[in-house]
């Protein structure tokens, strides 16, 4: 299984079965990434949230590829309402797919699509795909129960944001990777724009000086799981 880092929250999961997951596909307006939405493949689109650079080019996307969006309630029936093919789900709950296993967490942020329609409550995502546990914890704040979500499923990589502002800055972060005990801490949501500026190798430094490991993608990076 592969992971690509596209940068700010977009990454891409390939199977070892070939499947492509993209989760939260910020690309054509996106400063930082060294992609376009032309360039990825999708069989299914993950959503943690409404918010403009996390939609991002998902649309554009599913309407060239025919992907299936897996998000919250509210936000699939929005994509349906859009003419695209939507699996319906909602935090807390789990579902088996033929790629793995997805199940929604909480997230303390928000969800309003860019034309300020509704979209339910803002998402995490704990992804189970050829043997390796992936949590994605979609824009949010610090919270407890993270340690939680780590004692339910052993974490192999934990993705989370580091740009404070909107979401955690690098020392809730540095608390989220003790709370949920990841194998390996992944950072992201910074350095897209100027209000979330923040270096992932102080991030690095601080989780190793408690015992952890991270590994900093490179935007457009991708690594074998």
């Amino acid at each position: 299984m592969k992971l690509r880092y596209f940068s700010h929250s977009s990454f891409q999961i390939t199977t070892d079965a070939g499947q492509s997951i993209l989760i939260d596909p910020f690309l054509d307006d996106n400063p930082t990434a060294t992609f376009s939405s032309s360039d990825v493949a999708a069989d299914f689109i993950i959503l943690t949230h409404a918010h403009g650079d996390h939609v991002g080019d998902a649309f554009k996307i599913a309407a060239r590829t025919n992907a299936l969006f897996i998000c919250v309630n509210e936000l699939a029936n929005y994509c349906i309402g859009k003419g695209f093919l939507a699996h319906n789900m909602h935090i807390g709950g789990g579902h088996d797919f033929d790629f793995g296993r997805v199940k929604f967490t909480i997230a303390h942020h928000g969800s309003m699509t860019p034309d300020n329609t509704y979209a339910g409550e803002p998402a995490g995502v704990v992804l189970t795909i050829d043997g390796k546990s992936l949590y994605h914890t979609g824009d949010t704040g610090l919270f407890y129960d993270m340690k939680l979500i780590g004692e339910m499923t052993r974490l192999d990589y934990m993705l989370l944001p580091i740009g404070d502002n909107f979401t955690m800055g690098i020392g809730d972060a540095v608390k989220a990777v003790e709370l949920a005990d990841p194998g390996i801490a992944i950072p992201m949501h910074y350095n897209t724009f100027p209000v979330i500026q923040a270096d992932p190798e102080e991030f690095k430094k601080q989780v190793e000086a408690i015992g952890k490991k991270v590994v900093v993608m490179g935007f457009g990076e991708e690594i074998v799981l």
